[in-house]
């Protein structure tokens, strides 16, 4: 009589076990990557957020954009005081970006726990962490 081909309980068991190892290897390898990703947009945001603040002051005697009129100031057209819809400057950005650990593109005053952290002398940064 021919034995019956096929896989042991034991086999089987052995696949499984090893394919349980490889995933706890790397998974974690895969969040770190997308941690790392969200690091560098974060930085690559905050820097033209920077530049562009700057932009802003150098056209307008020195004066950093107001908490209040921040998105309208950087897009949209301003005069050289500062109010908006004038047509001596700007627009400096199309629209604000999204601050990536948050995903708000909120600027608030420091404090805040989501989107961007503002103060009156134009620092800008992430509400968590203020390395960058």
């Amino acid at each position: 009589m021919k034995a019956k081909s096929g896989f042991t309980l034991v086999e089987i068991l052995i696949v499984v076990v090893i394919l349980g190892i490889l995933a706890a290897i790397v998974i974690p390898q895969f969040t770190d990557a997308s941690t790392e990703a969200k690091y560098a947009s974060l930085a690559s945001n905050l820097q033209m957020l920077r530049a562009q603040i700057e932009l802003y002051k150098i056209q307008h005697n020195d004066d950093p954009p107001t908490l209040a009129l921040f998105v309208d100031q950087l897009t949209g057209t301003t005069d050289v005081n500062g109010a908006v819809a004038g047509s001596d400057f700007g627009p400096y950005m199309r629209v604000i970006p999204v601050e990536p650990f948050t995903n708000s593109a909120v600027v608030a005053a420091a404090g805040a726990t989501v989107g961007w952290c503002y103060d009156p002398n134009g620092a800008i940064w992430a509400p968590y962490d203020n390395s960058y």
